[in-house]
């Protein structure tokens, strides 16, 4: 019930950001619900974990593999697909994009070793690209002095999709195994294939050279957008901070003193699914000044989150605030840094957009592993300063990388 209040909370937010723009009102609330439920896919594997280590009778830690596995498969799928939105058509790469994202899926309900799920967990995150080709449209349908709402609006979807697919997926894994909630994500992208065609609306590629060139395209805008690679690169550091968290709190919750099963551990996506939304304030604070000062204060949040949580190994409060403080920390970094790189080049959004989520979800996938890492390592302090190094890694770059472009 929580999730569709949330989802239907959004889609009125939706309602009154686009009045006045090239979407109808139930293009736009679909689109808020696409972008949820397809990013959803590459974290309901997150607190199945425990469910998947028993099945193959394996290790938890080996098991939370599939989680980085994901995350790596979504940032080289980003790097190879979502270029091609400036290119082709965007209605009919989602729909064959998220066809690929149910084959995926299916191959995950129905893997027959720890191998096979693996391989399918990288296709998983390699198909579930979708909300990447709808966050540089909405960007493009939006004024220049409503952009950074409308952004903060969209990633409002974005990150309620990612936090509450834990909730859902551990309850399910609950209910009725892990393989369950594959079977049930299958479906649901089937609906929204269905949909997309109905309703989606056709967009006109303005690219127009080939595939090779669209890729070298992107090197050069590495080379010459200064604010790209500031923005790519703290909020790379801030997504490995992200994806170290809620792997490696799946180990903490399930472990003494806390002992929970996987349908409490995915409770905790709830709490930070009322962080995501802040997502459009953070938005039109970056509209209303310089952008890059939310992103500051983002870091420090983020800093601070780690500090908590360091005392935090034995107090579920202290849990709970760390978590509100790390998705507030990062929702303010993410949507900061998308004002600013949509702010430049209208025709080559598809393709910075690749470039900065594309490192940012590498960033995922290796603060991940990282995380585990160091929970084999020293367990949840050693986490906790491991991450808190992560942290003012990004302070650092923050502080040397100071540009007075917005």
């Amino acid at each position: 019930m929580a999730f569709l209040l949330i989802f239907y909370d959004l889609v009125m937010t939706y309602k009154t950001t686009f009045a006045a723009m090239n979407l109808s009102k139930t293009d736009v609330g679909f689109m808020a619900i696409a972008t949820g439920l397809i990013v959803a896919n590459l974290y309901y594997c997150q607190p199945l974990v425990i469910l998947i280590a028993k099945e193959f009778h394996i290790p938890e830690d080996q098991a939370a593999t599939v989680t980085y596995l994901t995350q790596a498969g979504y940032a080289i799928g980003m790097f190879v697909m979502v270029p091609l939105g400036d290119k082709l058509e965007r209605k009919k790469q989602i729909q064959y994009t998220t066809f690929a994202a149910i084959l995926a899926l299916l191959f995950a309900a129905t893997a027959k070793s720890f191998l096979m799920l693996q391989i399918a967990s990288f296709l998983i995150g390699a198909f579930s690209i979708v909300p990447q080709l709808i966050l540089p449209l909405s960007a493009s349908l939006a004024s220049a002095e409503q952009r950074g709402k409308v952004i903060g609006t969209v990633m409002s979807g974005l990150l309620i999709g990612i936090l509450i697919s834990r909730t859902v997926s551990g309850f399910v894994g609950l209910w009725i195994g892990w393989r369950g909630m594959f079977w049930i994500a299958a479906l649901l992208c089937l609906f929204i294939m269905i949909v997309i065609q109905k309703k989606f609306p056709i967009s006109k590629p303005r690219f127009k050279g080939s595939y090779f060139q669209l890729l070298n395209s992107m090197f050069s805008l590495i080379k010459e957008q200064k604010v790209l690679r500031e923005a790519t690169l703290i909020n790379a550091v801030s997504f490995a901070q992200f994806g170290a968290f809620w792997t490696t709190m799946v180990l903490l919750l399930s472990d003494q003193p806390f002992g929970y099963n996987s349908a409490t551990i995915g409770l905790f996506g709830i709490v930070g699914a009322s962080g995501a939304l802040a997502a459009p304030l953070v938005g039109k604070l970056s509209d209303k000044g310089n952008p890059r000062k939310v992103i500051g204060y983002g870091c420090i949040l983020l800093l601070l989150s780690f500090i908590v949580f360091y005392f935090s190994s034995e107090s579920l409060i202290g849990i709970l605030i760390g978590i509100i403080l790390i998705d507030v920390g990062l929702q303010s970094v993410h949507i900061s840094n998308q004002t600013r790189i949509y702010a430049s080049l209208p025709e080559a959004r598809n393709r910075m957009n690749t470039i900065f989520m594309s490192f940012s979800f590498l960033g995922t996938a290796l603060g991940s592993a990282f995380g585990i890492w160091l929970w084999n390592y020293g367990r949840w302090h050693a986490f906790s300063i491991g991450c808190a190094m992560l942290s003012l890694t990004g302070i650092a770059i923050y502080l040397l990388t100071y540009t007075r472009k917005k």
